[in-house]
């Protein structure tokens, strides 16, 4: 991975909670943001699942900073090199999602991940006690996709208020010039979503790496 990216960090501090009660539970420590083209490579279309991976490899990184946060070439040989993707996939544009990168982390990190499954977006209600757990006990990014939704996504947080319940989304489909935490937030990147909103249409799935903050 190049050195000085120029990352931006926590990308959702300053964001205003969906409602002013209510309880919220947000990630622990520090991440950089990972967004598309945010190191040269050209991966509009189908690195949205690397780059959220690295969002959650720069978390972990900054506990264990005996490995760096891997490039999306060194993130392909990882996988070929369990035996998870065949040769061919090196240099590929080929997507990758949580299962993939859950085992990438436990490889790297020696950090196992907790995947969690639900057939269908009107069942993701059903797990926010989970998550919440899992942001008081772990404080870990949690990684987000699916099938019909198969848009990879950060999860930074929840938020519930009288029956609704949300995510607070840090989405990776950024590309242009360098802007700050608030403009990504003003123009959606960084956004709370209420679980209702999520495709009943897709299953998803959810990457949970289980390691404690230091915070």
């Amino acid at each position: 991975m190049p050195e000085n990216l120029n990352l931006l960090e926590n990308v959702h501090i300053g964001l205003e909670a969906p409602s002013n009660h209510g309880l919220t539970n947000l990630v622990k420590g520090d991440y950089l943001y990972y967004h598309y083209l945010c190191d040269g490579l050209d991966d509009r279309g189908w690195g949205c699942g690397y780059r959220t991976l690295q969002t959650l490899c720069s978390w972990i990184n900054k506990i264990n900073k005996n490995v760096s946060v891997p490039d999306i070439p060194a993130i392909q040989q990882t996988l070929v090199k369990i035996e998870d993707k065949p040769n061919a996939f090196l240099g590929s544009r080929n997507w990758i999602g949580t299962v993939e990168a859950s085992m990438v982390i436990d490889t790297l990190y020696d950090v196992p991940c907790k995947i969690i499954h639900v057939n269908s977006g009107s069942e993701l209600n059903s797990i926010v006690p989970s998550l919440v757990e899992h942001f008081i006990s772990k404080g870990s990014p949690l990684m987000m996709g699916g099938d019909t939704d198969c848009s990879s996504k950060g999860i930074m947080g929840t938020h519930s208020c009288d029956s609704t319940n949300y995510l607070l989304v840090v989405d990776p489909h950024y590309y242009g010039g360098t802007v700050n935490s608030k403009t990504l937030q003003s123009r959606g990147w960084i956004k709370w979503v209420a679980v209702n909103d999520f495709l009943d249409s897709s299953f998803y799935n959810l990457c949970l790496p289980q390691l404690c903050s230091n915070q």
